[in-house]
């Protein structure tokens, strides 16, 4: 990807050589605190739409299928995208991929101001889609190249966690400028912050820890220990005969049982998440009556729960790991457990109180946080130099859910006049996901390829 006006960042740097590093580093933590932030401004724009939406239906007098619609057409080309996107990164690197996307979705996140209609904004949300498609197949690929495996589980919950740090800010302040300045603002404000971020992500990230002159060497020897399964740095010594065709690793990556499980189950943990992403300001507004800025303040609890689902599985995930359980245990566990506890989400059909609504939500989505530790699972089972490409496959998996949730939800809305089926549909998906776990993953390991 290219971006109009931005300066190409320099070429990779060469490795550094162990006399110009520094004698004690824990450089990895500063990468770590890179994606989060990424990843909380990739969450803010992606998510900043249904904010807004309660305003944009009544301006452009849109019905809830129209909502639906415009709410899913983000992940039409993101969903396209994953696959190709992941090979890209296989082959140029996370840190290029990630950069340019995050330059190109932030001008189409600002571009929605310019937008005269229904059609425009769809097509700008899918463009938005487009620009995103690189986000987590980048983040497996940085996390994976510079966590050793007892690590991966913290590592990925605390970039994961920047998504709900965004929701919960974003909810409350955004409803603010949506109210006081209009809903136009919320897009140039959310654009021109990935814009101000995108110069300190060329400048401070680099792909591998060995390319970066602030790694120490012991920190290097750490994060490249071997663990049960390979060593780390084999990875990077994949030779041409070794980067197979795409339909030769495709198959590795459509074949295996386990890897199915891992994709119904994200497909489910998806569903909730985009009922949250999406719909969710709106269902408060429009199902429990709440005026636009009450609801972004009360939404902000259920965000900042899966905040504390998403950090407490991780570490549980890894603490149970390096406490000598297996690791299909300490992997799937935290996962299951969220899809028992996010089935709860249909208690809100049966109270009108904004108290327990907001605590059912708040479980709901606290649960969905615990599922994030799939990345994690998914990290220690594909294999290691399909971590691009196959990255791109399991998120493919997971935005099918975020395109067909908001849909789904938008017709039954029509259809019903209520959010009640719309609650019954999410609570049905995480049953499957559930079932999914149970049947098709027997065991955590990395897939030979």
């Amino acid at each position: 990807m290219s971006t109009t006006g931005t300066p190409a960042p320099a070429a990779p740097p060469p490795l550094v050589p162990d006399s110009a590093r520094p004698a004690v580093s824990r450089a990895r933590y500063g990468l770590l605190t890179s994606l989060f932030i990424i990843t909380a401004i990739n969450y803010l724009d992606r998510t900043n739409l249904s904010v807004a939406l309660p305003h944009i239906k009544d301006d452009l007098h849109l019905t809830a299928t129209q909502q639906g619609i415009l709410l899913s057409s983000f992940g039409w080309a993101y969903l396209l995208l994953q696959i190709p996107t992941g090979r890209l990164i296989d082959k140029v690197g996370a840190k290029l991929a990630f950069g340019y996307a995050l330059v190109g979705w932030s001008l189409a996140t600002a571009a929605v101001v310019l937008s005269r209609g229904f059609g425009s904004l769809v097509g700008i949300r899918v463009a938005l889609g487009a620009f995103e498609a690189p986000a987590f197949p980048s983040n497996n690929r940085l996390v994976v190249n510079w966590f050793p495996g007892s690590e991966r589980g913290r590592a990925t919950a605390t970039y994961t966690a920047g998504e709900y740090i965004g929701l919960a800010v974003a909810a409350p302040v955004l409803s603010l400028l949506t109210v006081h300045f209009g809903w136009h603002s919320v897009f140039l404000v959310t654009g021109a912050v990935g814009l101000l971020f995108s110069v300190v992500w060329f400048r401070r990230v680099y792909d591998r820890p060995e390319q970066s002159p602030k790694v120490s060497v012991e920190e290097l020897a750490h994060i490249q220990q071997p663990d049960e399964q390979e060593s780390a740095d084999a990875a990077e010594k994949a030779s041409e005969a070794e980067l197979s065709t795409m339909g030769a690793d495709l198959r590795v990556l459509f074949t295996n049982k386990r890897l199915w499980g891992m994709y119904i189950g994200q497909f489910a943990s998806a569903s909730v998440l985009f009922f949250f992403l999406t719909w969710f300001p709106s269902y408060l507004v429009e199902e429990k009556g709440m005026g636009v800025i009450k609801a972004g303040f009360w939404a902000s609890a259920p965000y900042l729960a899966a905040l504390v689902g998403t950090l407490a599985g991780g570490a549980w995930s890894d603490r149970m790991l390096n406490n000598g359980r297996s690791r299909t245990v300490a992997r799937k566990l935290p996962v299951m457990i969220g899809f028992v506890l996010a089935s709860i989400i249909v208690c809100a059909n049966f109270t009108d109180s904004a108290p327990l609504v907001i605590t059912f939500m708040s479980i709901a989505f606290f649960a969905q946080g615990l599922m994030q530790n799939s990345w994690a699972l998914f990290a220690d089972s594909v294999p290691r130099r399909l971590t691009g490409t196959g990255g791109g496959v399991f998120n493919f998996m997971a935005n099918a859910g975020g395109v067909l949730t908001p849909l789904v939800i938008g017709f039954i809305v029509d259809a019903t006049g209520s959010f009640a089926w719309a609650l019954g549909y999410i609570g049905i998906v995480v049953a499957v996901g559930l079932l999914a776990y149970a049947l098709l993953i027997d065991r955590v390991e990395r897939i030979e390829a």
